[in-house]
């Protein structure tokens, strides 16, 4: 069945060389609601160098119209490599890159947390780890690029062992320029909670305040973690 589920995923990710992939085994981790489904597809897709390279004292327009043009490309890219899975015998289910403020401030407003992250879903497929600010860092981009997950009920075979603790090292450039200060510096590893690390709620009022302030719209996007991240291609 990976043989299967990479011939269909490569058919859709084009360029190629704009997107990594791979398989996560996830029994136990992802939330109930999810039943049988354990098993995980990360994909990530690269931003846009020239864009990102603006994102210097908080998000641009382009950057905010960038991010948002991305979640729908992959959304659209998961819902139909979902759809030729499941043609193909591959049960699955696709979980949308980004979810909205109206939830983020309702449903999710108590912790910051939906019921499966990307990212956890990325490091257990190898693809990289998770930074000081809480940004996933992959082996390939750094931490320019969006993510988006398909869940499966069949096993695919994962070509990378996850990863458990982060390659970060003692670079503290994100933590700096967190207009937030919502990090403290110490590393990720699989044994620690985001919040021992990194303040989701301090990082979105700044976001919240980016939004106003420099898009003058009610949304949470800041951007500069993810612009000087020294690790990109």
């Amino acid at each position: 069945m990976s043989e299967i589920a990479t011939d269909i995923i490569q058919k859709h990710l084009k360029p190629n060389d704009k997107f990594i992939y791979g398989y996560a085994i996830l029994k136990g981790l992802p939330d109930p609601v999810f039943g049988n489904y354990q098993y995980g597809i990360s994909i990530e897709k690269k931003l846009d160098d020239s864009i990102l390279d603006q994102v210097k004292n908080g998000p641009t327009h382009e950057y905010h119209k960038h991010y948002l043009t991305m979640n729908k490309k992959l959304d659209e890219l998961a819902i139909a490599i979902t759809s030729d899975l499941n043609k193909s015998g591959i049960e699955s289910i696709n979980i949308t890159p980004s979810t909205t403020t109206e939830l983020l401030n309702t449903k999710y407003n108590e912790d910051l947390r939906t019921e499966l992250s990307h990212k956890m879903v990325a490091t257990r497929a190898g693809l990289g780890w998770i930074g000081k600010t809480a940004l996933f860092v992959s082996k390939k981009f750094g931490t320019r690029l969006r993510l988006v997950s398909i869940l499966t009920k069949t096993e695919l075979v994962p070509a990378q062992n996850p990863i458990e603790k982060s390659r970060c090292g003692t670079c503290s450039i994100c933590v700096e320029a967190c207009p937030a200060n919502a990090a403290t510096g110490q590393l990720w590893n699989v044994t620690i909670d985001r919040d021992e690390f990194f303040n989701a709620q301090a990082c979105r009022e700044q976001c919240r305040i980016f939004g106003e302030s420099k898009l003058n719209s009610d949304i949470r996007i800041c951007g500069i973690c993810v612009a000087v991240c020294p690790i990109k291609q």
